[in-house]
């Protein structure tokens, strides 16, 4: 079977004949091959050709859903090296951003957000009201064309209203105290960012993907179980039930703190779970992970702590055995959340051979 074959296996419950083992090491060979450290082997090598020498598989590798807009005009220039700066202007007035960028400009974080003030949320909540959504049907097939058999085209929905304002727009420490002092105009924007993102989800459900991600980002410091509640868990169930009635399967992004969110897993109404991190980088043991998820997939596991040489072998091998002999045949192995730049190749090489070893078990 290819990867794709086993990956759709695993959403459907069905026996996908072996562990796929999809580690996410985008970052790990961009920041290694521009600063010159990828391993000899790879000195001319792609990024498929990488996965090929794991025997993994490839989870993200096309994003065609697109935005435009009428009536709002978006600029982005480069302040400096490291500092991208966005403009959004309106009729309503404008908003401005700056993005850090680190690692040779492969990631990044606002230091600036976009909204500074409660009348900023005015000046969003036209932006999403001007949204159009489309997909690009011609960026899957390039996307497809390049990949193959190695994955499964998903990409992200998008974070629910609050968890985005949280992460993109606003930050945690502000929108918090806007939730305390300005319950009317959060509310307001809340309804007009659910409106936004439903006609999103009208789009993404009448394209060709299978399999989408909710890219929320949960960490239970800053989604604790009265926030979870009353602002995440009611949007998860709504987009749930519409993906699955539209034959679509989905998983949402935990990668934080989630212990006291063990309760409510199974009432997201996703059919995984990605990223959730064990410790010692995670709050959780595998065991209590299982115990919450139950028969829901787990995607990735092992803890990205234990691939750099700072912690001892014997420990990354006896984690992901575990991860393997609780999960499958839910599972998908990878990297909670990612392999660091400084991992060594031969840690990921010693997963693959472990993969392959359960999977000689399995014949």
């Amino acid at each position: 079977m290819t990867f794709k074959e086993r990956i759709m296996k695993v959403f459907r419950g069905e026996d996908p004949e072996g562990v796929v083992w999809q580690p996410r090491i985008e970052f790990w060979f961009w920041v290694n091959q521009r600063r010159g450290t990828l391993p000899p082997q790879f000195k001319d090598a792609t990024l498929e050709n990488v996965y090929d020498e794991l025997n993994a598989s490839i989870r993200y590798f096309t994003n065609p859903i697109r935005v435009r807009y009428s009536r709002v005009q978006h600029r982005a220039y480069w302040a400096d090296e490291n500092h991208l700066v966005q403009c959004w202007e309106t009729p309503v007035g404008s908003l401005r951003e700056v993005l850090r960028f680190t690692h040779y400009n492969l990631s990044h974080y606002p230091e600036e957000y976009r909204v500074k003030s409660i009348d900023d949320l005015k000046i969003l909540e036209f932006i999403l009201q001007d949204a159009e959504y489309y997909f690009d049907e011609e960026a899957l097939q390039k996307d497809l064309e390049r990949v193959g058999d190695r994955g499964v085209p998903q990409c992200f929905f998008s974070r629910s209203p609050l968890q985005e304002l949280i992460v993109t727009y606003m930050g945690f420490e502000n929108t918090m105290f806007a939730l305390y002092d300005y319950p009317r105009e959060m509310e307001h924007y809340l309804q007009i960012a659910e409106e936004s993102l439903e006609r999103m989800l009208d789009v993404v459900i009448a394209s060709p993907l299978p399999i989408f991600n909710l890219g929320e980002n949960i960490d239970a410091h800053l989604d604790p179980p009265p926030i979870f509640l009353k602002y995440h868990l009611p949007y998860y169930q709504k987009w749930n039930e519409r993906f699955h009635k539209a034959g679509k399967f989905t998983h949402i992004h935990m990668d934080g703190s989630i212990k006291p969110l063990l309760p409510y897993l199974k009432d997201i109404g996703c059919d995984g779970i990605e990223a959730a991190t064990p410790i010692p980088q995670g709050d959780v043991t595998v065991e209590e992970l299982k115990e919450a998820m139950g028969d829901l997939v787990l995607l990735d596991g092992i803890p990205a702590l234990l691939f750099l040489p700072d912690y001892p072998e014997e420990e990354l091998i006896r984690t992901t055995e575990r991860v393997m002999e609780l999960f499958y045949p839910r599972l998908i192995l990878g990297v909670s959340d990612e392999p660091p730049p400084d991992t060594p190749y031969e840690r990921l090489k010693l997963v693959s051979k472990l993969v392959e070893k359960f999977n000689e078990k399995l014949i």
